[in-house]
């Protein structure tokens, strides 16, 4: 277990809200490369792809290059070449939008919603193993906080 460190009463509240920033980080950083590593060694894939399969697999209907970038937060030109690979590989396929010749919809195919349904329950476990160590009232608990964290985030007012 890891020894808590006393907060100053005299710090202000901004170092104390900067250590938990940086506490964060390190943690999401932490899960990030494990997840990285396991994606590379396991199925020869990265996370960036991982990311595209799992909105696609959210998506069944399909979504255009700029709905896949808009959930993913990256730019068209990130998301193109992982589909231009995904659709070489038969893991994805592209079809047309009536009224819409400039636009396509991308869909997992059959073999790629196996594939990835195949990735999502390893990187679960992975998770679960990573985050063992949290018991189901910590994690509840941690879940509520940052429920909490990203409503503020989200909140218009400055």
């Amino acid at each position: 277990m890891t020894a808590r460190i006393p907060m100053n009463e005299t710090e202000p509240v901004s170092k104390t809200r900067l250590r938990l920033w940086l506490k964060l980080l390190k943690a999401s950083n932490r899960i990030e490369d494990e997840i990285r590593r396991k994606l590379r060694e396991d199925y020869q894939s990265t996370l960036p792809r991982f990311d595209v399969m799992s909105a696609l697999f959210r998506y069944p209907d399909g979504l255009k290059m700029s709905e896949i970038s808009d959930l993913l937060r990256v730019s068209n030109g990130n998301i193109t070449g992982i589909v231009d690979r995904l659709t070489q590989e038969g893991l994805a396929e592209r079809a047309s939008v009536p009224g819409d010749r400039r636009a396509s919809l991308v869909r997992l195919t059959d073999t790629g919603r196996s594939a990835f349904a195949e990735h999502a329950a390893a990187h679960e476990g992975w998770i679960d193993r990573l985050l063992t160590g949290l018991s189901e009232e910590d994690t509840a608990a941690m879940i509520a906080r940052l429920d909490k964290l990203i409503d503020t985030l989200e909140d218009p007012r400055p």
